[in-house]
């Protein structure tokens, strides 16, 4: 298939890759100041940026002159270097918000990603949905921990039981703050903030246990439990080098998937059976297991803070194509009932299966 080719059209105007991204970022912030995006998403939409800019360099590209036929080059290229469908939309969407700044400031009268689409997700969405099985949860959330710390210990069943039982998102957990504990006469949670939205996620009687002795043990090491300090912490910092205006001893969302990895290779569940777990693998789980269990797709829609319960349906096709195949119920063999065992000493019988 022949590749469309790279045309520019000619330009006054030729500006600096670090001043379009200077206005990228500047764009972005007030996207903040409106609730439109994450702090989040603005590294990682500055981090798509940057890569499709350093392409366009390598191309003799002026960012601000390619044509829609660039832009599909560069999806191609994407797709050479294996990256997958959902992967190049995140990508394909950070460099439209880019021209979206760009014609915010009047560089562009138009924007030439749009109505370029990603490549088609192949394949069934719920072969791609990794979790651990009930069996499997128990261990994980069962297993003796590394000699460690008590508060360390603490913090961590809390937060692989939050993330592996509710469903919470490693962004949610990393935003969450003391003051976010959620208690009422109908039982207690944590409100938690991600992609836009804010939602409860509610805890069982063992995880309000769990965070209670937890918030204890880090009281009597001096770790500060005031309400805008951060639920986890990075215990790699002392209480003395923590000053009250410091964010620092936040758990990152790259330790929470650290912390989350570690267990799953210490319990040998890392990979197996043609998957590999991560993170993102216990919210699947908490998703998964509640719909086998009988839960309502309202009440997981709910629980992972779905917008769309088309999100949610998805896990109720996992497993369950083996489980209820309709092909059980028909009733239909495929082989006749076997006949009785012959009689040895009927010669008949004896000389016909002999034939």
């Amino acid at each position: 298939m022949e590749q469309p080719t790279v045309t520019t059209t000619p330009s006054s105007f030729v500006l600096d890759v670090d001043a379009l991204l200077a206005i990228f970022t500047n764009f972005l912030q007030f996207d903040i100041g409106a609730g439109g995006a994450s702090a989040e998403t603005i590294r990682t939409y500055w981090c798509e940026v940057k890569q499709y800019l350093l392409w366009c360099e390598t191309q003799q590209l002026q960012p601000l002159t390619v044509t829609r036929d660039a832009i599909k080059i560069y999806r191609h290229y994407l797709v050479q270097q294996k990256y997958k469908p959902a992967t190049i939309s995140l990508k394909l969407v950070a460099i439209s918000r880019m021209y979206d700044a760009a014609m915010e400031y009047g560089l562009l009268s138009h924007n030439p990603v749009w109505g370029i689409k990603p490549p088609k997700q192949r394949g069934d969405p719920a072969d791609r949905i990794t979790y651990l099985s009930s069996s499997e949860a128990e261990t994980f959330l069962q297993a003796p921990l590394a000699k460690s710390t008590a508060l360390k210990i603490l913090r961590d069943q809390l937060l692989l039981g939050i993330m592996t039982l509710e469903g919470a998102r490693t962004m949610e957990i990393h935003l969450a703050n003391v003051g976010d504990i959620l208690r009422t006469p109908a039982g207690e949670g944590i409100t938690v903030s991600s992609k836009r939205q804010q939602r409860i996620v509610p805890l069982i009687p063992e995880l309000v246990d769990l965070l209670d002795r937890y918030l204890l043990i880090r009281r009597q090491a001096k770790y500060s439990i005031a309400l805008r300090s951060p639920l986890f912490i990075n215990l790699h910092y002392r209480p003395h080098q923590i000053s009250p205006e410091q964010a620092d001893y936040r758990l990152t969302r790259r330790g929470i998937r650290y912390i989350v990895d570690y267990y799953l290779t210490a319990l040998n569940l890392k990979h197996g059976d043609g998957r590999t777990l991560s993170a993102h693998s216990l919210r699947h789980t908490a998703g998964t297991l509640a719909i086998q269990n009988g839960a309502s797709l309202r009440q997981v829609q709910e629980l992972l803070g779905h917008s769309d319960p088309k999100t949610t349906a998805i896990y109720t096709h996992v497993g369950d194509r083996w489980v209820n195949n309709p092909a059980l119920k028909l009733g239909i063999k495929l082989h006749p009932d076997p006949d009785p065992d012959p009689d040895p000493t009927d010669s008949r019988s004896s000389s016909e299966h002999e034939t």
